[in-house]
């Protein structure tokens, strides 16, 4: 799992950063997307902000499955297969 850190008092710019080092570090080109097709980072920095307890936002771009919370950006890995198939 690759982790980008944030800090408390970095902004919406700090975010989208950290969200595209991190897609880059999965081998996904900067050039490739349009993250604001995927999420408003300003949006998304303001609910991480405000946010009274730990909040977990969700969110694919180009198949990459990523996580972000006050702590940093995650690569989510994909889910193991069920003990049923």
């Amino acid at each position: 799992m690759d982790r980008s850190s944030r800090n408390g008092d970095s902004s919406s710019t700090d975010l989208v950063v950290a969200i595209i080092e991190t897609l880059e570090a999965c081998g996904l080109d900067r050039d490739d997307y349009q993250l604001y097709d995927t999420v408003d980072a300003e949006v998304l920095e303001q609910l991480l902000d405000s946010a009274t307890r730990d909040l977990e936002i969700r969110f694919t771009v180009e198949g990459i499955r990523i996580a972000v919370t006050s702590d940093g950006v995650d690569v989510l890995a994909d889910e193991p297969a069920s003990a049923l198939d």
